[in-house]
């Protein structure tokens, strides 16, 4: 025990210790700083000001906590929870001022502050993460783990906690009333009715139940030890060996109920902060970037060759519905536009619509059906009507990538599923990065494929055709 119970302890209160030391560090550090730039107003309520946000750093701490003590956790969740804790922090400190009838704080001072406690707080949030995995790597804060069952369900849980120790699972065995395997029988315990007093004996912290035979009087003893005794008890259900993938549970009153999917952008607050995103992102574009795109390539493809300046085609978006999707013409026109997709080398492209094409300019008018509310700025990219109808009949879940809105770029563009479709494995490939998309959907991630997307028009992506 000692060294599972060495200092594990102390790792909550020292993570809220370095969250008020951030807060303090960084108010103090800018105040010294940026004095000579900032109202008088505010270097007389200095005390106050800190005594106020450190009086709001509380209830915000506690109404968006983060447990970075579990064992499985990814540095995009812990990003995302901090930007909604820091946000929450400034409505309150913002109320509380209102309240008080604090007055003439600088706001010029407060945004750069509450800025730079964003980043100031994320650093130390993720390296206080990757300090805790590797003090788990050397053996202390872990959990001790049996495992009941010796099925594929019950070998697929085993290789992911020990797959990597960071994790901090130690998994002391197996128990099962068949023959042990040989990848499980120098860690095969007994059967199933000598767990509950193998439970008893040893230090176990965590029964994982993968059973899949008829044993409930003896689950269901093990079950009414561990809740009496402080011994966590997760069952494992069998729906994974059939469908390999992440569940949602649910409830439908008192009955338990699984999802296939998670879905983010269920809830109202993520459609609202994508859809926020996606006004204020495409209207900047549409102000600022496209009219003088507009001019030189219009002059540009005018000059390439006859036709309209603009390309509009149907296809199918959220929920399948059918909308006009536009581009910048790159291609001369053609009769096959609808039916036929671009491929390497084709005809019909012209000189300028290779270079569009590679630098994604040809896709700038697409804000504009993001702002009419057709498509986002990241989601699915929209396929053609044809490639629809024959796609969703040969490619499993196809049809999944439409309950969101198609994206002007997404997770399969910047993974290399983009261009043109060369065989079903390839379309295969994208669905799969779409659905995985639609079910780890945060802002964050939204951010990252930007920022991928914008990279890749710089430097040319080898991918667009």
């Amino acid at each position: 025990m000692r060294q599972k119970t060495r200092y594990s302890a102390l790792l909550r209160p020292l993570l809220i210790v370095g969250d008020f030391f951030m807060l303090n560090v960084t108010f103090v550090s800018l105040f010294l700083f940026l004095v000579d730039h900032i109202q008088d107003t505010v270097q007389v309520q200095f005390w106050v000001l800190l005594l106020l946000l450190n009086l709001t750093f509380i209830p915000a701490r506690w109404l968006l906590d983060i447990a970075l003590h579990r064992r499985i956790l990814f540095a995009d969740e812990i990003v995302q929870r901090t930007f909604y804790f820091i946000l929450i922090h400034l409505v309150l400190f913002l109320a509380t001022l209102s309240l008080f009838k604090v007055e003439d704080v600088s706001r010029y001072f407060m945004m750069i502050f509450f800025v730079a406690l964003f980043f100031t707080v994320c650093a130390w949030r993720l390296i206080y993460r990757v300090l805790l995995k590797r003090y788990r790597k050397m053996g202390f804060n872990y959990t001790n783990v049996v495992i009941l069952g010796m099925g594929q369900n019950a070998l697929s849980l085993y290789q992911e906690m020990t797959g990597d120790k960071s994790y901090g699972y130690i998994v002391l065995g197996f128990f099962d009333d068949r023959a042990p395997q040989p990848v499980t029988q120098h860690t095969y315990l007994g059967t199933l009715e000598e767990a509950l007093q193998y439970i008893e004996e040893n230090t176990v912290d965590e029964v994982f139940c993968a059973y899949t035979d008829s044993k409930r009087r003896i689950i269901r003893d093990i079950i009414t030890y561990c809740e009496n005794n402080c011994v966590r008890f997760f069952m494992v259900p069998k729906m994974r060996e059939y469908v390999p993938k992440q569940y949602k549970l649910s409830s439908l009153g008192a009955i338990p109920v699984l999802s296939l999917h998670k879905e983010p952008l269920q809830l109202v607050r993520n459609r609202f902060v994508k859809r926020t995103f996606d006004i204020v992102f495409s209207l900047s574009v549409l102000l600022l970037f496209f009219p003088f795109v507009f001019i030189i390539i219009g002059l540009l493809i005018k000059i390439s060759s006859p036709g309209p300046i603009f390309f509009s085609q149907l296809r199918n978006g959220e929920m399948g519905k059918i909308f006009t999707c536009w581009k910048f013409r790159s291609m001369v026109v053609n009769k096959d536009c609808n039916t036929k997709q671009t491929v390497s080398n084709d005809p019909r492209k012209t000189w300028i619509g290779n270079i569009i094409r590679r630098t994604s300019i040809d896709e700038m008018p697409q804000f504009y059906n993001v702002l009419k509310g057709d498509m986002s700025i990241v989601g699915p990219r929209p396929h053609m009507l044809e490639h629809t109808r024959v796609y969703s009949e040969l490619v499993d879940r196809y049809m999944l990538r439409h309950l969101v809105k198609p994206g002007i770029t997404g997770w399969a563009q910047i993974n290399g599923y983009r261009g043109e479709i060369r065989d079903v494995a390839f379309m295969q490939k994208r669905v799969e990065s779409d659905v995985w998309y639609i079910e780890h959907w945060s802002f964050f991630l939204d951010l990252k494929i930007v920022y991928k997307t914008v990279l890749g028009a710089v430097i040319g992506d080898k991918h667009a055709i």
